[in-house]
C-alpha cells in the first residue's frame, strides 16, 4: 500500500527593500533599478518603500512589490521616482516599531537604503534595535512569535546618494558627478558674458559641510580663487584675492575673473563668507563690475550624468550581493568606490569619520579636519593651489634643477587633452621649468629645414594655456604619426630644442611612441630623457590603466545621443535603435554605455558576432514586446562597437531584425560618429586632467639631477600612468615586467586584460538577455 505525500512547498522568496532618503540626488533611480533587478535576478522578491522612512513608517500602500518592467527607463530620470522625505517620526522609537512591524508583515527583512550620512545612520540604529523591536511588537501582541521567526535578522546595506560628496570612505557619492557637471556647465556658459564686458563673477555652490562640489568647479573652470568650509582662508584675505585678480587681469591680461564660494564658506574664526561681500569687495576695491550667481537646486535636477549612471548601477548590483552575503555578526555595510574599483566599507566607520570633519570645523581645527578627507580631496586641493596662479616663490626650484619639458599629443583628440597641456605648464612655471609645445605630432616637430625651426615647438605663457580651461580638442594639434617615421630627424630636433623631459598625452598611438623612443635609445642618444604617457582616448585601450582622459566626455555625449534616440524609439512604442560606437578594436565604449543607458544587448569586438547571438537577441526582443503588448513606452536599444564584426554591420543587423519582426516591431539604425568625441570635456576628465598631469610632472622631475645613463637604464624612465584598481600608479614600458611585454595586445591594439569585460555580465543581467531561453518565448498567435 502506497502512501500518497504532500507535495512539498517551495522554499519563500527572500524579499529585499529599498529605499531612497535625505536629499536627491541624479542616479539614485538607477540604484533602485539595479536593486529590483539585481533581487529578481537573484531568484529574490523586490519592494520599493516610497517616501523613504516615511513610507517604512506608514506602511500601507508606501510599500509595494516591484516587477522587472516597473523600472524599465528609470536610469535617464533624475531625482528619486519612489519619492523621499524627511522623518521625525522614524527618528523616535515608536516610528521605528511601527516601521519593523510593516517590514514583518509584508516579509522583508533586508533593506538596501540610498541617501546621506544622516539616512545611512538611521538605518544602522533601526538594525541594532531590530530584535528588541520583534520583541516588544510580540510582548505587545502586535504580532506573533511564528511571525517574527523567519525575520530575526535584518539586513542592512548602504548606498551613499550626496551630490555633496561629503561621506568619508569613498572617492565618489551618487549624484555628485551630475552635480558638477549642472555647475561647470553654468559656469562655462558665465564665461562669454564675462568675457564680453570683462566683468567678475561669484558663483556659490552647495557644500554646507564639504567643500568637494565647490574645490571641483574651480579646478574644472580655472577659478581665480576658492572658498570652502574645510579650509577657510588665512586673516587678510581680502587683501590676497583682490592681489591675485588684480596680476591677473593687468598683468597677465585676463579678461573674465571667476570666484567659486560654497554656500557653508566661512573664515577662521566661524563667520561667513556670503557670495554678497566677496562681490562688494570686489566692486568697492577694484572697481570690478561684479555680478551673482547662485545656482541652488538647479544643482540637483536633471538625468544623470554617464558616471553616475555607472556608479549607481554597479553599487547597486553590489548592494545586493552583500544582502545575500553579510552574515548576521558583520557590521552593516556601504557600498563605495576608490579611484575604479567597487568595494565594501563598514557603514558606521565611514559615517563616524564623516562627522569628525564636522566636528573639527567647529572645533576650528582645519588642518585635522583636512586629514580626515580622502587624499584625493586633499591632493586636488594642493593642485588647485599650485596651479590657480604661478607665483609661489618657495616653490621656485633651483637653476640646475630646472628642466626643459616637451608636451606633445599624439593620437586622435579627446576631451582632457588641453586640460592636461594646461596643468602641466601651470606646474612648470610654478617651479621654474620651461614648457615646450610640440604642434601638430611628431611631423610638426620634424618639419624644419637643415637647423632652421619654423615654429612647431614653441614656449607656452601662462595666459593662453589658461584659455584652455575648458575647451575640447588639442590646441596644439595631434595626428597619429609615429617617431619611427623619421628617427633621425626627430633624435635631431630634441637635441635643437634641447629637451630635458618628454609629456606626451595620446592613446595607443602615444604609447607606441614612447615604446619606440625607449628602445631608439640605444641609437639616439637623444632620447635618453624622461618620458611618460597620460592615457587620453575615447577607446580607453591604452595599456597600463583603467581610465584614459575623453572616455568620460564620450560616454556623456552617447548617452546624450542615446537618450534622444530612445525618446524617438519610445513615441512609436514597438521600435528598436541599433546605435554604432567608436572605441576600435576595444569595446570599453560600447559596454559601459550599455550600461548607462540600459541597453538591451552590447555587441564587442571581444566577443564577436555570430548567426546564433543575433537569432537569440531577435528572440529576446519578440518576446520583449509579446509581454508587453504596447503598453510600454520605454523604446530598446542596441548598441554595436564598430570594430565588433566585418559581416554584421549596425545597417545589416538592424535590417536583420527589421525582416524577422514580421511587422510586428521595427528597427532602425544610428552612427552618432565623430560627434562622440564631444565638445567641452567633462568636469570629470577636467579634474582627472589636472590631477594626473601633475603627478607626470613630479614624476619627470625625479630625474632632474639624474645623467643620460642613469636615465636610459631605469625602468620608470619610460612609464605610463594610470589608474588600477583602488591605486593611481606609474607602470614601466620596457623591462621583464613591463607593458609592452606583459600587457599589451600589439595586434589588437588594446590591453590583453581588459578590467571591465565583467561589465558585460552586469549589461545581460539587467537587461534579462543573460536569462532568457528561446523556449520560454510567448507565441504572437496565441497572445
Amino acid at each position: 500500500m502506497s502512501t500518497i505525500q504532500a507535495p512539498v512547498e517551495p522554499p519563500k522568496r527572500r524579499r529585499i527593500g529599498v529605499l531612497t532618503s535625505g536629499g536627491d540626488a541624479p542616479g539614485m533611480n538607477g540604484a533602485v533599478r539595479a536593486v529590483v533587478r539585481m533581487a529578481i535576478h537573484s531568484d529574490c522578491e523586490a519592494y520599493a518603500v516610497f517616501e523613504g522612512y516615511e513610507g517604512l513608517v506608514h506602511g500601507g500602500d508606501m510599500i509595494r512589490q516591484i516587477h522587472w518592467e516597473d523600472v524599465r527607463g528609470w536610469l535617464s530620470r533624475g531625482g528619486t521616482l519612489i519619492g523621499s522625505a524627511r522623518s521625525a517620526s522614524f527618528r523616535e522609537r515608536a516610528g521605528r516599531l511601527r516601521a519593523a512591524k510593516n517590514m514583518v508583515l509584508r516579509g522583508i527583512d533586508a533593506l538596501v537604503v540610498c541617501g546621506g550620512d544622516g539616512s545611512l545612520t538611521g538605518a544602522d540604529v533601526f538594525r541594532a534595535e531590530w530584535p528588541g523591536l520583534l520583541k516588544e511588537l510580540v510582548a505587545n501582541g502586535e504580532l506573533t512569535e511564528a511571525q517574527v521567526q523567519p525575520y530575526q535578522v535584518l539586513n542592512i546595506v548602504g548606498l551613499v546618494g550626496s551630490i555633496d560628496n561629503d561621506m568619508s570612505g569613498t572617492d565618489a557619492t551618487i549624484g555628485c558627478y551630475s552635480s558638477l557637471t549642472r555647475i561647470c556647465d553654468a559656469v562655462d556658459d558665465v564665461f562669454d558674458t564675462a568675457f564680453s564686458h570683462q566683468r567678475g563673477f561669484v558663483i556659490e555652490v552647495m557644500g554646507r559641510h564639504c567643500g568637494w562640489l565647490a574645490l571641483m568647479a574651480a579646478i574644472s573652470t580655472g577659478a581665480d580663487w576658492l572658498f570652502i568650509p574645510e579650509i577657510p582662508p588665512r586673516d587678510g584675505w581680502e587683501d590676497d584675492m583682490c592681489s591675485i585678480i588684480t596680476k591677473n587681469r593687468k598683468e597677465r591680461g585676463k579678461r573674465i575673473t571667476i570666484v567659486i564660494v560654497a554656500e557653508g564658506a566661512q573664515d577662521r574664526q566661524l563667520n561667513k563668507i556670503s557670495s554678497s561681500t566677496i562681490k562688494d569687495i570686489l566692486t568697492e576695491r577694484l572697481g570690478l563690475d561684479t555680478r551673482v550667481t547662485v545656482l541652488g537646486h538647479t544643482q540637483r535636477g536633471g538625468a544623470a550624468c554617464a558616471y553616475d549612471r555607472w556608479l549607481s548601477t554597479l553599487q547597486g548590483v553590489e548592494a545586493v550581493r552583500a544582502v545575500l552575503e553579510t552574515t548576521p555578526d558583520a557590521p552593516s555595510p556601504v557600498i563605495t568606490i576608490r579611484e575604479n574599483k567597487i568595494m565594501r566599507t563598514p557603514l558606521m566607520e565611514a559615517v563616524s569619520l564623516t562627522k569628525e570633519v564636522t566636528s573639527y570645523i567647529q572645533a576650528k581645527d582645519f588642518d585635522k579636519a583636512m586629514t580626515l578627507r580622502d587624499a584625493e580631496f586633499k591632493e586636488y586641493h594642493r593642485a588647485y593651489l599650485n596651479t590657480a596662479t604661478p607665483d609661489h616663490p618657495k616653490l621656485f626650484l633651483p637653476e640646475k634643477k630646472r628642466m626643459r619639458i616637451a608636451i606633445i599629443h599624439v593620437g586622435a583628440p579627446a576631451g582632457g587633452m588641453n586640460q592636461a597641456t594646461r596643468a602641466a605648464v601651470n606646474y612648470c612655471l610654478t617651479r621654474g621649468h620651461t614648457p615646450l609645445a610640440i604642434h601638430n605630432g611628431f611631423p610638426g616637430l620634424c618639419r624644419h629645414h637643415a637647423d632652421k625651426p619654423v615654429g612647431s615647438v614653441r614656449e607656452v605663457k601662462w595666459l593662453e594655456s589658461d584659455n584652455w580651461v575648458n575647451e575640447g580638442g588639442s590646441e596644439i594639434g595631434t595626428n597619429r604619426s609615429l617617431p619611427s617615421e623619421d628617427f633621425e630627424t626627430t633624435a635631431k630636433c630634441f637635441e635643437l630644442y634641447k629637451f630635458d623631459a618628454l609629456f606626451v598625452v595620446g592613446g595607443f598611438e602615444a604609447f607606441t611612441a614612447v615604446s619606440q623612443l625607449r628602445k631608439a635609445r640605444v641609437t639616439y642618444p637623444a632620447f635618453r630623457i624622461p618620458m611618460v604617457v597620460l592615457p587620453a582616448t575615447i577607446s580607453n585601450n591604452v595599456p597600463g590603466t583603467e581610465y584614459s582622459l575623453g572616455s568620460d566626455t564620450c560616454l556623456n555625449t552617447l548617452i546624450t545621443f542615446c537618450d534622444a534616440i530612445r525618446q524617438s524609439a519610445s513615441s512609436s512604442r514597438r521600435r528598436v535603435f541599433v546605435i554604432e560606437t567608436q572605441g576600435g578594436k576595444s569595446g570599453y565604449i560600447a559596454t559601459t554605455a550599455g550600461l548607462a543607458v540600459g541597453a538591451v544587448a552590447v555587441y564587442i569586438p571581444e566577443e564577436g558576432i555570430d548567426i546564433q547571438m543575433l537569432s537569440r537577441d531577435i528572440d529576446f526582443l519578440r518576446d520583449n514586446f509579446a509581454r508587453d503588448k504596447g503598453a510600454n513606452r520605454a523604446g530598446k536599444i542596441i548598441l554595436r562597437n564598430e570594430c565588433a564584426s566585418n559581416t554584421y554591420s549596425t545597417q545589416v543587423i538592424a535590417d536583420m531584425i527589421k525582416e524577422e519582426a514580421k511587422g510586428r516591431f521595427e528597427s532602425r539604425a544610428a552612427v552618432p560618429g565623430h560627434f562622440q568625441q564631444g565638445g567641452k570635456p567633462s568636469p570629470m576628465d577636467r579634474v582627472r586632467a589636472l590631477r594626473m598631469a601633475i603627478r607626470c610632472m613630479q614624476h619627470i622631475e625625479n630625474y632632474a639631477d639624474k645623467s643620460p645613463e642613469e636615465i636610459s637604464v631605469d625602468e620608470l624612465s619610460a612609464a605610463v600612468i594610470g589608474i588600477k584598481g583602488s591605486q593611481v600608479l606609474f607602470s614601466p614600458m620596457g623591462g621583464p615586467t613591463g607593458l609592452e611585454e606583459t600587457e599589451t595586445d600589439w595586434p589588437r591594439r588594446r590591453p590583453k586584460s581588459e578590467f571591465w569585460l565583467e561589465l558585460q555580465g552586469v549589461v545581460n543581467m539587467l537587461s534579462g538577455r543573460g536569462t532568457f531561453k528561446p523556449e520560454q518565448w510567448i507565441c504572437y498567435e496565441s497572445t
